[in-house]
């Protein structure tokens, strides 16, 4: 089977690798790909928004299944151009990817189909008195959003009303997330452990991935900005056997009924973005992806032909049976550029990639470029440093990832030394 992976972060490299490994691959691309993925196929530079480009290639080189990894592709309807062409897809339509494109859309359904979500309200760019008079009246702290897609980083919690009122001119005024913030959705403030469950589905039926706990904020004890994510650890002890049960009947299974209600059968990854709160599950957000860096520290768990788990869902019969968990564990602490989730330099020399060979740690690469032999970072996000334990140990797996991430350098390096210590107290009492 010939397999083009679009995108060029660690989750497509965790993609990729996986795939890899798969009995029925014949060949592999992935566009445009990185330095890390290089060895796994062949990387094309291709510019994946350019669905005329991408269609052409996947044309001539006869490709049997496209792996959609960000979400602006989706979002903006690839994998529907992709279809009409006769080419599989693993991803979801336009109408479908909604779900993530659309917070607003999102959070209507949730409270039409009775989804337990945080209670909310919907705001236009020309409603701003609407919205100052309604703030004045909230409760704090609050949660605003920006309805479209801001790369991880359109939410703010706010805890008075002076910081609503300029997260609010920000928005409409400054518009600092363009678009996607000419809308918002505010929505009650929910205090709990967050989880990101993913659901492998074909619209009907589905498989979930071992349940994993992403950091989002910038610094440690889960303080400053958010970020497209600071590092993720699975399985997550919070997701218990009771707690997954609640999530796929009252989440996963009637969200994706409800989608085949609307004609916009959910076919890929589900992404469910979570608060529990006394092991009751509250969506946060869907999203129509797998994440990242979650998606590093879960697809190492899995034994089995993970390509043929993509590919059966493509064609609309999923074959749950072609993976399982192994039962071990995985940190993957994200190593990041000075300055991110703002301003940060680029084209430091990455060193000491050379010096880890254990096979149970792996070395994503995401923000990078290579030149003359040499990796250079080239992002906000740079490098994914993930352990594998065969045994459901976060401990040790935490313990082998900072024990690789120490052997690395590059200017401005900066990462969190707690990720995975939330999930201790669940570990002590088990």
């Amino acid at each position: 089977m010939k397999v083009a992976v679009l995108g060029s972060g660690g989750r497509e490299h965790a993609l990729a690798l996986k795939i890899s490994e798969s009995p029925s691959l014949s060949q592999l691309f992935i566009l445009p790909g990185n330095p890390g993925t290089k060895s796994l196929g062949q990387n094309v530079e291709i510019n994946i928004n350019d669905f005329t480009e991408v269609i052409r290639f996947c044309k001539n080189n006869s490709i049997d299944l496209v792996v959609i990894g960000p979400e602006q592709p989706l979002v903006n309807g690839l994998a529907d151009k992709l279809r009409k062409e006769g080419i599989a897809v693993f991803g979801p339509s336009k109408e479908a990817a909604r779900l993530e494109g659309e917070k607003s859309f999102a959070k209507q359904l949730m409270y039409e189909n009775n989804i337990p979500t945080a209670a909310f309200k919907i705001f236009q760019k020309d409603e701003k008195e609407h919205v100052l008079s309604y703030l004045r009246s909230s409760k704090y702290p609050i949660v605003l959003k920006a309805d479209g897609i801001a790369a991880g980083k359109g939410v703010v919690i706010v805890n008075s009303f002076p910081e609503a009122q300029n997260s609010v001119q920000d928005y409409f005024e400054k518009s600092i997330f363009g678009k996607a913030g000419s809308k918002i959705v505010i929505e009650e403030f929910m205090e709990g452990q967050e989880a990101s469950v993913f659901a492998i589905t074909d619209g009907s039926d589905y498989f979930v991935l071992p349940p994993a706990q992403d950091h989002k904020r910038i610094g440690e004890g889960d303080v400053g900005k958010n970020t497209g994510g600071m590092g993720a650890y699975a399985p997550a002890p919070i997701v218990n056997d009771k707690v997954l049960e609640k999530i796929k009947k009252g989440i996963i299974e009637p969200t994706l009924k409800a989608m085949r209600m609307k004609g916009s059968e959910f076919s890929g990854c589900l992404y469910c973005g979570l608060m529990l709160i006394e092991d009751e599950p509250k969506v946060v957000e869907f999203n129509c992806r797998f994440g990242d860096p979650e998606t590093q520290a879960v697809l190492p768990l899995l034994d089995g032909d993970f390509l043929k788990l993509l590919y059966s869902a493509a064609k609309g019969k999923l074959d749950k049976n072609s993976v399982i968990y192994n039962g071990g564990a995985s940190v993957c602490v994200v190593a990041a550029s000075k300055g991110y989730p703002d301003h940060y330099e680029k084209g430091k020399e990455i060193k000491g990639i050379d010096s880890i060979h254990e096979p149970d740690v792996i070395i994503y690469y995401a923000g990078t470029k290579e030149k003359d032999g040499k990796i250079f970072t080239n992002g906000g996000r740079v490098l994914g440093v993930t352990s594998i334990i065969k045994k459901n140990d976060l401990i040790a797996a935490k313990q082998r990832s900072y024990e690789a991430l120490n052997r690395l350098y590059f200017d401005g390096i900066y990462y969190r030394k707690d990720i995975s210590d939330k999930a201790l107290k669940y570990i002590s009492n088990t």
